[in-house]
């Protein structure tokens, strides 16, 4: 069933133009980019499905590309490569906007950001943002993969970085690929390791972000330092 068929007071896309994408719920808006439903099911019945089954906008958009062609109404490689580059168009804003201003003014942005970076990783990764003396972003990094601790993350590598960079501030960030993004034992030695390194080239570290598909934890927020 298309947009058109459906009647005119339902229709998501009359509601965007008229009243303002905002007025649209996650699965009218949806609907718009799907465009067209499948036999049986209308295209804002089919854009619910999706949203129950991948929990929301910020599963489906952090799904993986296997998990976007497995599911039912995604099978066009049209629609799964318009999601995706929706969900790159969104990285990149973010992106612009932690490097336009202090990043720790807006530490949502950051967030909300490596969710969308790295919160449907199949793996652990583990990543740094370095920043100078006013907290501007110098760079994003992705620099190991795999289970996370002390032999698999090495300290002076992070250092090595962020003295090439002459960063002098990081915040440290990695995903749970279970989606439980509560800080291990292993999480937070890791953490006062590399706060320790880091301390003796004068670079702080501000934050260790754990992140999972629409989820994060702070450890400088909600954990002890």
């Amino acid at each position: 069933m298309l947009l058109e068929d459906l009647p005119k007071n339902t229709r998501p896309r009359e509601k965007l133009l008229a009243m303002g994408s905002q007025t649209l719920t996650d699965a009218e808006l949806l609907a718009v980019m799907l465009g067209t439903g499948l036999p049986g099911q209308n295209v804002l019945q089919l854009a619910q499905a999706l949203l129950e089954n991948f929990h929301g906008l910020a599963g489906l958009l952090q799904a993986s590309p296997a998990d976007l062609r497995a599911a039912k109404g995604l099978g066009g490689s049209a629609r799964r490569a318009q999601l995706l580059a929706v969900l790159e168009m969104s990285r990149r804003v973010l992106l612009q906007k932690m490097r336009k201003r202090d990043v720790m003014n807006n530490p949502d942005t950051v967030k909300q950001f490596l969710q969308l970076q790295m919160g449907a990783y199949p793996q652990e990764v583990f990543a740094v943002v370095f920043m100078d003396a006013q907290y501007r972003l110098l760079s994003f990094q992705e620099m190991f993969k795999g289970t996370l601790n002390q032999t698999s993350v090495y300290p002076r590598e992070v250092v090595k970085l962020a003295l090439e960079q002459g960063a002098a501030a990081v915040i440290l960030a990695h995903n749970h690929p279970s989606g439980d993004v509560r800080p291990s034992a292993a999480d937070s030695t890791l953490t006062r390791t590399l706060q320790t390194a880091l301390s003796m080239v004068d670079v702080k570290v501000l934050d260790h972000i754990i992140v999972g598909p629409g989820i994060h934890w702070s450890m400088a927020e909600r954990s002890p330092w």
